[in-house]
């Protein structure tokens, strides 16, 4: 019975690890869409005259670090 319960647990035990990495993708994908969101919103605002080529690079260097820490992935969709 040990044995029954304690590949239950293990089995329970991936599941909920799975089911946190799926978790932590999805946040990663949605942090780095606003991340692209805002480079564009940049970009545009510096090419209508009302923003700056700094918060454009800004928005490059925080979208370039988050691609490094968790990969491109999120620009295939």
């Amino acid at each position: 019975m040990a044995g029954f319960l304690d590949r239950a647990k293990e089995q329970a035990q991936q599941a909920l690890n799975q089911g946190k990495q799926k978790v932590d993708e999805v946040q990663a994908q949605r942090a780095g869409n606003d991340l692209l969101k805002k480079l564009g919103a940049a970009y545009y605002a510096e090419r209508r005259g009302s923003g700056s080529t700094d918060a454009t690079q800004q928005a490059l260097s925080a979208l370039e670090a988050h691609i490094s820490a968790h990969g491109d992935g999120f620009l295939r969709g």
